[in-house]
């Protein structure tokens, strides 16, 4: 089954998620945006990270799939003071309101999904590159 990156939000979705989150090429996709939660799938390069940032209340869960990296978060973008290495399979917490990053520290691209507890991006948001993200003038 060939997958479709587009947003399915509002509307009964089943996927392999697993299968969608390592076969994804963008930077970050949203597949499903609902009222209270949001899906998407990122995939960031080697030396890359999903870029240091924080989400007002909003609490945020990750998953990596594939690969390695560094999880950061603290009460301030210039206070990381919780640092833990992540791998595949490893779930990542995100309080509301925390400062945080992940950073790809492998040689291979890090495969990870993430769910929003509310919505966090525009329906139907996807970002090829991390540059494109961060000229979106949607994002934060």
């Amino acid at each position: 089954m060939t997958m479709d990156y587009k947003d399915h939000g509002k509307e009964p979705y089943v996927l392999d998620i697993e299968k969608a989150t390592v076969d994804n090429e963008n930077f970050r996709a949203t597949l499903w945006t609902g009222e209270k939660l949001q899906l998407t799938v990122m995939t960031i390069q080697p030396g890359d990270d999903i870029g240091l940032e924080v989400h007002e209340g909003i609490d945020q869960f990750l998953r990596i799939e594939k690969g390695q990296g560094l999880c950061k978060m603290g009460p301030s973008k210039d206070n990381l003071n919780f640092q833990q290495e992540v791998s595949d399979d490893d779930a990542i917490f995100v309080p509301a309101d925390m400062w945080h990053n992940v950073e790809n520290t492998g040689d291979q691209p890090l495969k990870l999904y993430t769910i929003y507890a509310g919505p966090d991006h525009v329906p139907g948001t996807i970002h090829p590159t991390h540059q494109d993200a961060e000229n979106d003038p949607n994002e934060h």
